[in-house]
């Protein structure tokens, strides 16, 4: 059974983050090492609220991970941008439509373009494909295929994040 990125708020709610995949458009930060433009994996929720950036989807103050989205890539009904723990701050973000890597990847990747990009990813036995990212060694890329074999979900996250499994 793959390890999908889901979590179980507080509430007892279970989102999955996935949008298709389009082409970026220049002017567009990259998606990682550190995060997706003015937000940062590990900013405090006060530091990631004050770039103006993000908005509250779900979770109250008594969550333990909270779940927002970026204000230019809304997700749908079930699904978040990004979440925000209390203890780590911003542990993960999910790439959104357009939304690419450093090293050119973005959804509707295939495997094969995945692992010319990251010849380090690795795929354990229950588990998505995972690579550390280049360039920040606290945190990790996450691969969510199809099954047509294309990338559906990308998560960046912190190693030590505590808001999804």
């Amino acid at each position: 059974m793959k390890r999908s990125f889901a979590a179980a708020l507080a509430a007892g709610a279970v989102l999955v983050a996935g949008t298709p995949a389009l082409a970026q458009s220049a002017a567009a930060p990259s998606f990682g090492p550190h995060g997706y433009g003015a937000v940062k994996l590990g900013m405090t929720a006060k530091q990631a609220k004050a770039t103006g950036k993000i908005t509250h989807k779900l979770g109250d103050s008594a969550s333990p991970c909270t779940g927002w989205d970026l204000k230019t890539h809304p997700t749908g009904k079930d699904s978040v941008g990004l979440y925000l723990s209390k203890r780590r701050g911003v542990a993960v973000v999910f790439a959104a439509r357009g939304m690419k890597t450093r090293e050119g990847i973005g959804l509707g990747a295939t495997m094969t373009q995945i692992k010319k990009a990251y010849p380090n990813v690795t795929s354990p036995a229950d588990t998505n494909p995972r690579v550390a990212v280049p360039g920040n060694s606290r945190a990790y890329y996450e691969f969510m295929l199809d099954a047509q074999g294309r990338l559906q979900e990308m998560a960046l996250g912190l190693k030590t994040q505590d808001c999804v499994s």
